[in-house]
């Protein structure tokens, strides 16, 4: 044993001359509440813990550590709610795969009240462990973390009732790269609680740094029973540690529990409540044999005649489920068993975060809301925001009652997965918009607002089961898009300016629907026909007296219903020639109207006026549907010439008034491309905005890449040199709108549904109908309501509410992005950072990685065109507008791509 303990201290000396003097990289240690910075004892830099955490209070104690007496900062968190988060930065470790974070938790009285408090610790999205002061003061946490973003958020969960949460230090060490790995299976969703570290066959005291230079402590080997005595042996000083990932201290390989006077070593270690551990066992070949021996863990056979060479070393790494003791058993076969070192990790499960895009937006919410919701870091796990429900990593309830949004914005449409929506009472006001994407949602209730219009987005609600509007200002008439609806069971539009026959789809034993305290509302057409002409005109109420008199009570009752009705003829028939006057004053036929007559109208050189009869003969009375948004729907439709053309009808909610429609004419008028549809001519008569457009008989780019929704049909695959070849086609298309129309203008709705292909596959632009002019030549951005389609809409444009034409730019770009990967902007396929796909294709394409690219594309495709594309794509959706491109400069790139592919496929033919 002498002999053991010189070389053992020959080693230790020299390893700590060799690390006194290095630079601990990665290290970051915090005095929480401390004020001051310092060096410790082991030339370790400690610093405040105040740029790190933006709460809590601090204060220090003074308690006995062994002999000496010390005064330890502290900082506690009174009468907290919420997680109280560190931020601890990783970025100097990244070069890690996995780095150690400790803390250390203490009490001591430090408030005079003598109650130690309990409280839960998270890392990340995971529920790491539960700290109990009460049971021991000062308490310790270990964890071997998975580094997989820039910072770490390390966070203390109150637990009501049980005390503030108090925290005295952190540290964050770097781990060898791959360490803790082999073995623990799904290793980035894992992460490791220590339960043991121990030095086998070292009884003076506990290492660390710098004998450890990632600053692991190894505890000595002394009291775990049953306790064995090491006997003499020779200690080998040449060990190759190469092998093993975790990188051991080799002062710690250089002792082992070796029995010599037994055929059994033992180790028992209690380690509580059931859970999943990893094990890793050390063995070196420290002496002048190669021992061979069984490993038993608790009664199971793991490894059979496990055998040690000289000057080699070795880890075993073992799992074991649902256990709450470890016997660890080395059973000889040859020599004596030996074991060099233990670590035992409670494996810890971290759930998956919630999808980056639905973060963004619940922030951007947040923000909207004017309040301080505490909503930091992941909004489902380890806890649930306050006003936000989850299911696993979905975010599926959203409750923002009372607080004033007047909006709903699209930043709404981002919350894929929502099953509730509950904004009543929030000062809502005009349209119901921005939630067509929501195809989750179950119950939506809007009551309580001053909603004005049903919108057009609700009848794309197909999972909607409960709909509460009541208490609102919606007018006009019940949609019979709502009747759509089928899983709807409660429909509850009470107390609104609403009047008319509801839809008879409406009208079914599975769906109640509350109508009471609108204008008149029925599924009765002749209940409802008096009040929806005359709205405003109440029925006179006539009070009768009765006298005692009984023989002239019928008399008077008559002379009164006389006068009574006279009354009411009087007052209907004046009010009626009153309307009628109005009437004939307003309803001017169109061709009459101030400043639109037809020499106008051919003096804009194209459009044809339709009547309202020629519309209905050439849609055949509107019969076939082939798209619908929120302004309408776009039907069928064949001329008398045989021309066939879209006849794009606006629902009654979203008409413009005359000047704008006609405005709108005009600028579509005067657009000529080939990469542009074509207007054909309008309809405004009847109460009517009808624009007629030729008909592409190709369909949309999304028919192609996902299938028609409206026929249920098929996606066509679509070659690469195809693709690049719609690109550029739209490309021209946005080129002209933005530089060569005067004036300029902002498509603001560019999607793939709004790029149409001709019988030739020649790609062409199309709806200008949320389009906006740039009138001044050297206009930089209109400032406008935020409007557009959720995966498309300019981050900048939605935040500042200025459209630029770099917007546009911004969603041409996704839908490149569309093209290169072959997937929709927002879907739920993949895991959930996979579900926008700007944010998931954005780091691949930058770096260059085309794994992600379409399937159907693989081996077909030049890859210097594709990665030309790809980057030209990237810059196009940078979150900063200045950033972007212009569109003549995108068109400019991808022509290149396309000429580079088609000397490619040449070459394949040659």
């Amino acid at each position: 044993m002498a002999l053991i303990c010189f070389w053992v201290s020959c080693f230790l000396c020299l390893e700590l001359s060799s690390l006194a003097f290095s630079n601990p990289d990665g290290f970051l240690s915090l005095s929480c509440g401390g004020t001051a910075d310092f060096v410790d004892s082991s030339a370790i830099p400690w610093v405040s813990d105040g740029d790190y955490i933006a709460t809590g209070n601090t204060t220090s104690v003074e308690y006995l550590e062994g002999t000496s007496s010390s005064s330890v900062p502290l900082r506690f968190f009174p009468n907290s709610g919420g997680r109280k988060c560190y931020r601890l930065p990783l970025a100097n470790n990244v070069s890690s795969s996995v780095v150690l974070l400790r803390a250390q938790f203490v009490y001591k009285n430090y408030d005079g009240l003598g109650k130690p408090p309990a409280f839960s610790v998270s890392l990340g999205t995971a529920i790491t462990s539960s700290v109990n002061l009460t049971a021991s003061d000062p308490w310790s946490e270990e964890f071997v973390w998975p580094v997989g973003k820039e910072t770490a958020s390390f966070c203390l969960l109150p637990i009501p009732g049980a005390g503030d949460p108090v925290i005295s230090s952190v540290e964050v060490r770097p781990l060898p790269r791959g360490a803790y790995q082999g073995g623990v299976g799904d290793f980035p969703f894992k992460s490791l609680r220590k339960a043991y570290r121990i030095n086998s066959g070292y009884t003076n005291g506990s290492l660390r740094y710098p004998v450890d230079p990632y600053d692991r402590i190894w505890d000595a080997d002394e009291n775990y029973n049953p306790f064995h005595v090491s006997s003499g042996f020779n200690v080998f000083l040449g060990l190759n540690t190469s092998t093993v990932a975790e990188d051991p201290p080799v002062s710690v390989l250089q002792t082992a529990r070796v029995l010599a006077r037994s055929d059994v070593l033992t180790y028992n270690l209690p380690l509580g409540v059931p859970a999943d551990y990893y094990i890793v066992l050390y063995f070196a070949g420290i002496l002048p044999v190669s021992p061979a021996f069984d490993v038993v863990v608790n009664g199971d056979m793991v490894e059979l005649d496990y055998s040690v060479q000289m000057g080699e070393a070795y880890a075993l790494y073992l799992t074991r489920k649902a256990i709450d003791n470890l016997n660890l058993t080395l059973r000889s076969t040859r020599f004596y068993p030996q074991i060099n070192g233990i670590e035992v990790y409670q494996i810890v499960d971290i759930p998956l975060e919630a999808s980056s895009t639905t973060v963004s937006a619940l922030q951007v919410i947040q923000q909207a809301t004017g309040l301080e919701l505490g909503w930091e870091d992941d909004p489902c796990s380890p806890s649930e925001w306050v006003h936000v429900g989850c299911e696993g990593s979905l975010v599926t309830s959203l409750e923002l009652s009372d607080v004033n949004l007047r909006a709903i914005s699209p930043t709404f449409g981002d919350l894929l997965d929502l099953k509730t929506l509950d904004l009543h009472n929030t000062s809502l006001a005009g349209e119901i918009q921005n939630l067509g994407s929501l195809q989750q949602l179950e119950t939506l209730n809007l009551s309580f607002n001053q909603l004005t219009s049903f919108g057009g987005e609700l009848g794309k609600l197909v999972g909607l089961q409960v709909l509460d509007l009541q208490n609102n200002s919606l007018e006009g008439v019940v949609p019979d898009r709502l009747g759509e609806l089928e899983n709807l069971h409660l429909l509850n539009l009470e107390n609104n300016k609403l009047q008319g026959t509801l839809p008879e789809s409406l009208n079914k034993e599975s769906l109640e629907v509350k109508a009471s305290g609108n204008i008149c509302v029925s599924f009765s057409a002749m209940t409802c026909n008096d009040a929806s002409s005359n709205p405003s005109i109440e029925t006179p109420q006539v009070t009768i007296f009765a006298k005692k008199n009984p023989e002239n009570r019928n008399h008077l009752a008559i002379i009164v219903g006389a006068a009574g009705g006279s009354l009411l003829a009087l007052l209907v028939i004046s009010v009626a020639l009153l309307l009628y006057t109005r009437k004939d004053r307003t309803e001017v036929p169109f061709e009459q109207r101030d400043g639109i007559d037809m020499i106008h109208m051919k003096s804009w050189n194209s459009a044809r006026v339709f009547s309202y009869k020629e519309i209905k003969s050439a849609t055949n009375n509107f019969k076939q549907v082939i798209g619908r948004g929120s302004f309408g729907s776009v039907y069928h439709g064949k001329l008398v010439d045989g021309k066939l053309v879209a006849v794009k009808v606006r629902f009654d909610r979203s008409q413009l008034g005359a000047e704008s429609f006609i405005n709108e004419v005009h600028l579509l008028s005067r657009i000529r491309h080939q990469n542009l549809v074509c207007l054909e001519g309008f309809c405004y008569e009847s109460k009517q905005q009808i624009l007629v457009y030729e008909y592409l008989p190709g369909g949309s780019l999304a028919d192609y890449l996902y299938g028609s929704k409206s026929s249920n049909s098929q996606k066509v695959s679509l070659s690469w040199i195809r693709r690049l070849k719609i690109a550029v086609d739209a490309a021209k298309g946005l080129e002209y709108l933005h530089n060569g129309s005067d004036p300029r203008i902002i498509h603001r709705d560019v999607k793939c549904s709004n790029i149409l292909l001709d019988k030739d596959m020649n790609a062409r632009v199309c709806d200008f109908g949320l389009s906006k002019q740039l009138v001044q030549s050297d206009a930089s951005h209109v400032t406008t309501v935020v409007k557009g389609t959720a995966g498309y809409l300019d981050p900048e444009y939605y935040s500042t509410q200025q459209l630029t034409e770099k917007s546009d730019v911004y969603s041409f770009g996704v839908v490149l992005l569309e093209l290169i990967c072959g997937r929709e902007p927002l879907c739920h396929t993949g895991t959930p950072d996979s579900f926008n796909l700007v944010l998931w294709a954005k780091p691949y394409l930058q770096a260059g990685a085309l794994e992600i690219v379409d399937d159907n594309l693989k081996g077909t495709f030049d890859v210097e065109s594709m990665r030309k594309a790809s980057m030209v794509a990237v810059r196009c959706v940078d979150r900063d507008a200045s950033e972007r491109p212009t569109i003549a400069q995108v068109l400019a790139e991808l022509k290149e791509a396309y000429s580079i592919q088609l000397a490619y496929l040449a070459s394949c033919d040659l």
